[in-house]
């Protein structure tokens, strides 16, 4: 595992630019910790490396997850985040508690939070539904990321216009969150639930509207026809 750990290292290091490192740190408000290689290139080496390794066992794969977690450098976040989704054929109910520990220990931005709960959880969340009642645990949790994990592992699953019930659960929880990111969270997964059902979100934005952080709010409704935003925006 440990000469796999390094060639992905090492070929971060060698696409690392400093140009890129310096502009990237502008989109977060967090310390981050980055070679400085663009996203496109840290997927091409994440996918790369994957297929030259030839892992088959879920557990291997999850091992170098673990360390690369663990390291608190962005992109070898990212391709831990990539790597795990990689096996989701393989998932089992087990496998929560494993992401439910990366979400809490080891993420620490909106990126990396992302990129795990958009893809890894929400396919699990597809495969076991079940689990969706763990979510909402983690919509109460203290850790703004464990809060907007809740909402953006369903960003996938929502799109396709599933689980419709447990993501206005999910919104009631965090309605009130004074968290921007975590506004931000689940203002995003309202939206992509309007795709398939822009009245039931619309009525639901509408019957909030008094409460809801503006900056969800916008979010919800982004993309919805003008004359349902003028409505939802009226104070």
């Amino acid at each position: 595992m440990q000469s796999i750990i390094n060639q992905i290292k090492t070929a971060l290091k060698n696409a690392a630019d400093e140009k890129t490192r310096i502009q990237g740190l502008r989109f977060f408000k967090e310390e981050i910790i980055s070679y400085g290689v663009k996203m496109p290139l840290v997927t091409k080496i994440s996918k790369e490396v994957y297929k030259e390794a030839a892992l088959v066992s879920k557990n291997e794969v999850f091992e170098v997850c673990e360390a690369l977690f663990q390291t608190g450098n962005f992109e070898e976040s990212i391709v831990a985040c990539e790597w795990s989704y990689f096996v989701h054929k393989q998932y089992q109910p087990t496998d929560y508690k494993v992401f439910e520990r990366w979400i809490t220990n080891n993420v620490s931005n909106w990126a990396t939070c992302d990129t795990l709960c958009n893809h890894t959880v929400g396919e699990f969340i597809e495969m076991y539904p079940n689990y969706l009642a763990e979510l909402k645990k983690l919509a109460k949790s203290e850790n703004r990321w464990a809060r907007r994990a809740a909402a953006v592992s369903l960003i996938v699953p929502a799109r396709k216009g599933m689980f419709l019930p447990d993501v206005f659960e999910i919104a009631d929880i965090l309605l009130l969150d004074k968290d921007d990111l975590v506004q931000k969270g689940y203002g995003w997964m309202l939206k992509v639930a309007a795709n398939k059902h822009e009245q039931a979100v619309f009525d639901y934005v509408v019957s909030k509207k008094s409460v809801m952080p503006r900056t969800a709010l916008r979010y919800a409704i982004e993309k919805m026809p003008k004359e349902m935003k003028t409505i939802a925006m009226a104070k």
